[in-house]
């Protein structure tokens, strides 16, 4: 019999996730025009992707380390105010360096509460529906990734971008209302750790050696994606395409409808097929949009980008802690994230610099050339997998013969 898994804790947690990244991802399409409506350069759009995720990266591995002895609700509450407060600031920044530096602490907060809530999730999930379990709490981020930036967008053109940071902070607020009703379930190897006990590591908890690959991998693709992240409004702008919002819509259908059959294609047969199409499908989704000049190619771009992106990430999630001793998944579940924003930050800076050179279109092609890198290390490394598999089995077949 199957051990349940839609209890009220894991329901509310991802609900006040949806919310939480929500109101974070309104944001993600809208602050690259506006900061270029206030006199930014390429390279200063570049860093408001590569600030945010250099924050972001700096916080998770002291997240990691607290959350080897503290419990969960206080850590999660005090990510999702964090969050709030930094996103009320946001007006105030008319200058481009006070936003950037808004943006850098913005990485922090995000650091930390993706890190936490991520855990809490894992801490409630029976292990034996672990990849169901995180697939369908990866619907929250997901559905996020995918609605929130096309609100984001429509409420940035008309109204006002102080009004979306409004909008964008009733949403928090909701947030922590539903994270706050949460029962959350510390596990025993934490409660029973002392942190006199421990001892602090930066790179120990930044990096979770177990399942270092998957998290090698989830920076290499989003070194791709951040290419969208950055430009797809801007794109759009220079097209002359005003439905770019269909990406995000597209995007989340077909993710919401891809997403419980990759969890079950992850539990029964495992990640590295999956990986494989997921990534050539989101290659794909890139091409397209790149040759987009109406309304139909941004949606056909979209629809791939969920059945790619939308189940990937969360396969990635899920393969790094199926890889993880259950005292460590707070690193590891930190390391995934800080991978994430690793590969969007550099992406943003690399393709920032070199947007003052090429085109948005010619960025999203270069960009695709990271999702081939990806999918041909996945198949390496799995055919070495096998080989040493298939070593062993020799081995011990002529240990037994030689009794």
């Amino acid at each position: 019999m199957k051990e349940r898994l839609w209890t009220k804790s894991f329901i509310m947690l991802m609900v006040g996730n949806l919310f939480v990244f929500m109101s974070f991802q309104m944001l993600i399409p809208t602050l690259p025009p506006y900061i270029k409506s206030i006199g930014a350069s390429g390279l200063e759009i570049g860093l408001v992707t590569a600030l945010f995720s250099i924050g972001a990266v700096i916080s998770r591995p002291f997240i990691g380390f607290m959350l080897e002895y503290r419990p969960r609700k206080a850590l999660v509450l005090i990510g999702a105010i964090m969050l709030l407060l930094v996103t009320i600031l946001y007006p105030v920044s008319q200058v481009v360096v006070i936003f950037l530096l808004f943006r850098f602490v913005h990485g922090l907060a995000w650091g930390w509460s993706t890190t936490v809530n991520g855990t809490a999730a894992v801490d409630v999930i029976p292990n034996s529906r672990l990849g169901e379990g995180m697939g369908y709490f990866g619907l929250s981020m997901t559905i996020a990734y995918i609605i929130a930036p096309s609100v984001g967008i429509f409420v940035y053109n008309i109204t006002s971008f102080t009004n979306l940071i409004y909008f964008s902070a009733i949403l928090g607020v909701i947030s922590i209302i539903l994270l706050t009703a949460v029962k959350y379930q510390t596990p025993k190897a934490v409660i029973n750790t002392r942190k006199e006990e421990l001892k602090f590591s930066y790179l120990g908890s930044l990096v979770e050696t177990s399942s270092w690959f998957p998290a090698f991998i989830t920076i290499i693709i989003n070194l791709g994606y951040g290419s969208v992240v950055t430009f797809i409004v801007i794109f759009g702008e220079d097209r002359g395409i005003e439905q770019i919002f269909l990406f995000y819509i597209f995007n989340a259908v077909m993710a919401t409808l891809g997403r419980p059959f990759a969890g079950r294609w992850f539990d029964e047969k495992g990640p590295i097929g999956l990986v494989l199409f997921c990534t050539f499908a989101t290659f794909v989704g890139i091409w397209v949009l790149s040759f987009a000049h109406s309304s139909l190619f941004i949606a056909i771009s979209g629809a791939l980008f969920g059945i790619g992106f939308g189940c990937l990430i969360p396969t990635l999630q899920s393969w790094a802690l199926l890889m993880t001793p259950a005292h460590r998944r707070g690193v590891a579940n930190g390391m995934i994230f800080s991978s994430i924003d690793l590969g969007i930050g550099l992406s943003g800076l690399i393709f920032g610099l070199l947007a003052q050179f090429v085109g948005t279109a010619s960025i999203f092609r270069i960009a695709s050339l990271f999702l081939i890198a990806a999918i041909v290390l996945v198949v390496i490394m799995e055919r070495r997998r096998r080989a040493s598999l298939q070593e062993d089995v020799v081995a011990k077949e002529k240990v037994r013969t030689s009794y």
